[in-house]
């Protein structure tokens, strides 16, 4: 599951997370890699124009820039006070994310550093901790996270992976509108379906914007499924349902047919009219899936799907 999530996000953010078009990355290597290296052609008089940062993607999907952090920052040449710079941006980077609603407390800035640079903050921690030791500074207890090369790798994938995920729930999610829920349930098909209700405290599992998006669904084939699919090749038309996730409702691929069809219903005749409308079989949940993603790729939804 947690490579799936992991690919999902390097796919979406490749595509949609820069200013200028497609930016590959992997998670955590070119996150980690590009904010070094982008400062440190800052000292080279390169200014890093061609490495985007994440901190490039922030404000791209924020309109902010992090405070106290500056395209044409340089890092020290001493590795230490280097790793000490870094370590101070990622607790800004979390300390703003933080304030804009991400949940993240799990995730420490030291979790975000390079694999070497960890093992110098540890060893700077570790002296620190002993001189507080001897002082008889209450803080010398502070437990100190030793993680092992393998073990940090998995924990800083993992902790990448999250703030990614938070940086889509606090800047891209609310870019979702609430339209009048009233107008969605007109169609008198829909009079008597279940509510997802859009109060703040209804779920604890989905948020105000992503139970707008289940709604949208919802609605959409509702309002379509008789039209897609009364020339169906491969069954009748598919019942009625209540769509209330995004995994299992809409693993057949016909709940997301039904919105494109909303938009571009040419492709009902060319794509949709061959799907199963109540597929049974892994063969046949596969072969609805490359109709979908084909009538993606024929509208030019590039977004990289895979079925």
């Amino acid at each position: 599951f947690f490579q799936k999530t992991l690919t999902a996000v390097k796919n979406w953010f490749t595509l949609f997370g820069w200013s200028k078009g497609q930016n590959p990355i992997s998670i955590p290597y070119s996150l980690r890699r590009d904010v070094t290296s982008s400062q440190e052609k800052v000292v080279k008089q390169n200014l890093g124009k061609d490495t985007k940062t994440v901190y490039d993607m922030i404000f791209h999907l924020s309109g902010q820039l992090l405070p106290g952090i500056t395209s044409s920052q340089s890092l020290p040449v001493d590795p230490v006070e280097r790793m000490l710079q870094l370590h101070c941006q990622h607790s800004t980077l979390l300390a703003f994310l933080k304030s804009q609603g991400a949940y993240l407390p799990h995730v420490m800035p030291e979790f975000l550093l390079e694999p070497d640079d960890y093992k110098k903050w540890i060893k700077v921690q570790t002296v620190m901790k002993a001189e507080l030791k001897k002082g008889d500074v209450k803080n010398s207890d502070k437990h100190l996270f030793i993680l092992e090369d393998s073990i940090f790798e998995t924990m800083s994938k993992r902790a990448w992976t999250d703030v990614l995920l938070q940086v889509y729930k606090v800047f891209v999610l609310p870019r979702v509108s609430s339209p009048n829920l009233t107008d969605l349930f007109s169609l008198e098909s829909m009079q008597n379906m279940p509510r997802i209700k859009s109060e703040p405290l209804s779920s604890n599992i989905y948020s105000p914007h992503e139970r707008t998006i289940l709604t949208w669904l919802n609605k959409h084939y509702e309002k379509n499924r008789k039209t897609v699919w009364k020339d169906c090749q491969k069954g009748e038309v598919p019942p009625k349902r209540w769509i209330v996730n995004f995994d299992r409702d809409l693993l057949d691929g016909l709940v997301l047919a039904a919105q494109l069809a909303a938009y571009c219903p040419y492709l009902i005749a060319t794509h949709f009219v061959r799907m199963y409308t109540n597929p049974r079989t892994p063969e046949q949940f596969l072969h609805n899936g490359l109709i979908l993603v084909n009538a993606m790729h024929a509208v030019s939804l590039a977004i990289d799907l895979k079925v």
